[in-house]
This record gives C-alpha cells, structure tokens and sequence, in this order.
C-alpha cells in the first residue's frame, strides 16, 4: 500500500512493537507527528518537558524493560538537545532508537532555519546513525536501527529524516521484526577449557561483575557460577542486581567508592574473573596497580574490551549468558572456603557505616530499600546520592538500579524514572537526586503531574554540589569554589507549583511515614531532605591511588592528600 513517510515510521513502529515513545514536536518533524496522532490508542507519545528529558526517558525505559526505548524530536536545537541522553546511553550500552527530523534535501547545507547536520554530531556517540533522504529506504533504515540498537553490545542508534522525506509517498509492506539472536559465533572450545582450568588451579578467585550481565539476562547463569566456583562476588555500578546483593558471596561495589573488602580482596586474588565489564577507571584506579597478583580472566560479547584498560591473560568472547552457561556445563564444583574465610573476615571488620545521630544520605536509601522491601526501581542521578544508592540499597534483581554510569549525566535520573514507570508500570519507581541535579532537569515533575506518572523523587539536599566539594574538601585545600547553592530555592513550593505533592523532612523520625504515603498516594510527589552540606561518601580512593588504598572517614588522619 502506498504511505508517506510518516506513516512508514508510525508502522515501522508498530512493527517492532513499540508502546511508548518520547518525545518534543517541532517544524520539521510535524508530518510524524500528525501521523503519530492517528494512531494514539496504539502508540503513547509522553510529551515531555525538554528534549534532553525525552532521551533519558527513552533510556530510561530501555534498561527498565530491557526493550529498545525510541525518543524523538525536531530538527536543529530539537536535535542537539537528545545529544547528551544519546550520549548517556552510549557509555551504558542502552539499546535506543532516536527519530529527529531535518531540513528538506534541496535544503541541506544551506544554513537553513533550524537545520544541523545531527548525523555528524551524533556519530562518535552512536552505535551507527543514518540520515534518509529517499523515501523508499526508509522503512528498512528503521528496521536496521532496531536490530543494530539491541543486538550485540546494544547501543543508541540514530534516525534523521528530511522533511520532505516524512511527506513523500511509497510502496509500504509490513514485515515480521528480524530475531535477534546472542553472540555466539566467537565462542572458543578452547578458550572455555581455558578458563575452566584457570578457576580450577586458582586458590583465591575473585568474580568481578559489570553491566553486561544485567544485558544479556544472564543472572541466573552468573548465581550458578558463583556458587559452583565458590567465589566472592564484587560488582561495578553497572552490574548491580546481576548478582544479589543479599547473597553471602557478595563483597560490595568495587572500586573509587566501593568497599575495602572489595578492593583488598581483589588485590589479593589471584585470579579475578571479570563478566561483562569494562575496566573503568571508576574501579581500577590505578590501572598498573590493579588486581596485580591476579591472572585476569575476560568474558565480554566486545572483543574491543579485551586488553583496552586491564592486560587479559585469558578471554571468552560472546554472549556472556551463553558463555556462563557453557562454562556451568564444564566447570565442577569448587571449594575455596579458606578464602572465603578470609574474604568473610574482612567484610566483618570493614563494613559499611555512617553517623545514625541524624538523617543523612545513607539512612534515607536505607529507609526506602526497608519501606520497599527491596522491590523497587531506583533511579538516580550522579553524584554522593548515586554512590550512597549503590552502597546502602540492596539490589537482589537486574534492571532495579538505572544510573548514568559512564557519562556521568547529572539530569538524567528523573527523565529516566518517568521512562522506567512507562515500562514498568507494576513497579514502585524512586528517583534519588543531590539538589544540584535535582535543578538540572526538575522541570519533568511536570511532565509526571501532566500524565500522572506516579514517580517519587527524593531530593537529598544539602545546599551543594556534595561530590565536588567533598573533593574540594579533601585534595583542594576547602576551598569551595562555585559549589555553594545556598540560595532561596525552595524544592516543596516548586514541586507544588508543578502540581506534585510534596514534603520536606529534617528529621529521621519524620522519614518513614512520608515515604509510606507517598507510595500509598500513587501520583508524582517529591520529597526534600535536608542533610548536612558536609556529609561524605566513604570508602573512596583517591584520584590515582591504588585501589588497596582506600580509605574511610577514620583514615583520614593517617592520610596526606597534598
């Protein structure tokens, strides 16, 4: 049948059985969004308050659900504005497709209004981005993206339409969504009984978990392992609920803010062995330094990551889903419980603590991972809140903990949590945010009041950049440069004004039953705690130590920071 190109996409759409898109319409991208409104009681557009909050939220319903998340918006600033969310979601490996639209062909580097060569912008931060000039390829360009965005190491992929593209018409024929199937093709024999018999001749292993195994679904096969090489279990930002936080094998986050007995004892293994992760330099530290005793063990679906960061001795490339359950098939069980001992020893003399005087950061994730039973989704924002979120909050499933891990991106948690609740409706969804991230973006409260998309945000606010100052404080000499927000902001009228309902909580008794309600409430609210300005996340390394050289806020005396 013949379609314009705007009702190609809204089909291609349906194809690939997309529900919920995101979204800002603008000039160019009009004829989609006209057809975009033909077909409302199949697809949900959420209007949302700022471009940058439509590809958070795509994002944010891609690692909820596990599914692509599609954000969309117009040309020029319309597409500059997803820029950063694409980013986010570069460095995260989060499968998301964003549409925009441009200029007219005869228009095209003509400095024409609101027109930008988005393609080339995007193209270090994208899986792999088209512009579609020609309307009969653009019903496969968009099938591409999908399979692109989600196969393999997923990733954003990015759509350009011109305009005249979205009005011009063409032979359209449905088509059946192409399977996407795990890596497999890399899968060595040989480097299975390698790695099989590196754990066996190990005595003291160590199984570093990273986001990979939150990717590919592969948390049952990863508990198996675990369990049958009888192993601590530490974990990146991005692996958290891969493996469960509640199990006895588990040691903490690894890593500038993870525990000591994490990174002692990955200093101390002699083998450590890394699914689906990255070596970032958030965990190694210092990379010469890093797990030094230790033959290094890779399973990742990139070859790219083998080598990059951290000297592999020995790799399995694939689909670490199916690597873990090849490796189950051939691995017997293990006994390393004099390790383990050691390893236990550890996790009892250097717990996690914090003052109980007073409501601080750490007791509010607590309170919530208590008031949720640990069933929710948490997202956040990046900052001492995040760490504090993946310290003190105890993640037993993957997609529970959506963060921007690799960007960094202060702004995107609460764009984010409106996308995860779109996906996962049956779930309780916080977002955990510092005050200062809490401005970045604070405008999508209203785009929650406008949909009644039942999201909390806890603000946790101490009146400052918490993390840079905390910096500041220890290697800066306090001096406290532009990280002050001690101004006359107030967080409970703003929320108000934007039609949420709000609270702010100064003390730890008056915590508990706000939380209670605010759940019981089932509509956006926003809750405001203040906390000292001076509060820290510990442990930390510093910038360039070694990570056996942690330290805790006991420590600090013993330290010289320079």
């Amino acid at each position: 049948m013949q379609l314009t190109g705007s009702e190609i996409i809204i089909e291609c759409l349906k194809e690939q059985g997309v529900d919920t898109v995101f979204g800002y319409p603008g000039g160019t991208i009009l004829n989609v969004y006209d057809a975009l409104y033909k077909h409302s009681d199949e697809i949900t557009h959420i209007l949302t308050s700022h471009e940058q909050g439509a590809a958070h939220a795509a994002d944010g319903y891609a690692r909820a659900t596990g599914k692509v998340g599609v954000c969309m918006a117009t040309s020029g600033p319309g597409a500059t504005n997803l820029v950063t969310g694409i980013a986010t979601a570069y460095m995260d490996s989060v499968p998301v497709v964003a549409i925009t639209a441009n200029v007219a062909v005869n228009l095209l580097g003509k400095d024409t209004f609101q027109e930008v060569d988005i393609a080339g912008i995007t193209m270090p931060i994208t899986k792999h981005n088209y512009i579609v000039k020609d309307v009969t390829k653009l019903a496969d360009t968009i099938r591409a993206a999908f399979i692109i965005a989600k196969s393999g190491r997923p990733g954003p992929v990015l759509v350009d339409v011109t305009k005249d593209v979205t009005a011009n018409t063409t032979e359209y024929t449905a088509k059946t969504p192409e399977s996407v199937l795990p890596v497999t093709d890399r899968i060595r024999e040989e480097d299975l009984e390698t790695a099989v018999s590196m754990i066996q001749e190990s005595k003291k292993p160590f199984l570093y978990v990273g986001g990979g195994a939150v990717i590919s679904e592969a948390w049952q096969e990863l508990r198996e392992f675990a369990h049958k090489a009888d192993c601590p279990v530490t974990d990146s930002l991005m692996g958290k609920g891969a493996f469960d936080g509640n199990d006895p094998l588990y040691t903490g986050m690894l890593g500038m803010h993870g525990t000591k007995t994490s990174n002692y004892g990955v200093t101390q293994c002699d083998l450590l062995i890394t699914v689906g992760a990255r070596f970032s330099d958030r965990v190694t530290g210092n990379a010469k330094k890093f797990a030094e005793h230790a033959k290094v063990l890779q399973l990742d679906v990139d070859p790219a990551e083998i080598n990059k960061n951290v000297r592999t001795h020995a790799s399995v490339i694939g689909d670490v889903k199916v690597v873990l359950q090849k490796l189950n098939q051939r691995l017997e069980q293990q006994d390393h419980s004099q390790w383990l001992a050691e390893i236990n020893g550890m996790k009892e003399k250097f717990p996690l603590h914090y003052d109980d005087s007073r409501l601080t950061g750490p007791y509010v994730i607590e309170k919530i991972y208590e008031v949720t039973g640990g069933d929710a989704l948490i997202c956040t924002e990046v900052g001492q809140h995040q760490m504090w979120a993946a310290q003190f909050y105890k993640y037993s499933r993957p997609r529970t903990l959506l963060t921007s891990g690799g960007l960094g991106t202060m702004g995107y948690g609460l764009g984010a949590s409106l996308g995860a609740k779109m996906g996962r409706k049956d779930k309780t969804v916080f977002n955990i945010a510092g005050d200062g991230c809490f401005r970045m973006n604070m405008n999508e409260i209203a785009t929650a009041t406008r949909y009644n998309i039942p999201v909390i945000q806890v603000v946790l606010n101490n009146h400052v950049l918490g993390m840079v100052r905390q910096w500041q404080t220890l290697f800066y000499g306090q001096r406290y440069s532009a990280t002050v927000l001690n101004d006359a902001v107030d967080f409970v009228k703003l929320a108000e004004a934007m039609g949420a309902k709000a609270y702010r909580v100064t003390k730890k008794e008056e915590l508990e039953p706000v939380l209670k309600e605010a759940m019981e409430l089932n509509i956006p609210v926003v809750i405001d705690c203040q906390i000292d300005c001076d509060d820290k996340v510990f442990p930390m390394v510093a910038p360039g130590a070694a990570i056996s050289e942690c330290f805790a806020e006991e420590d600090l005396n013993k330290k010289d920071f320079g």
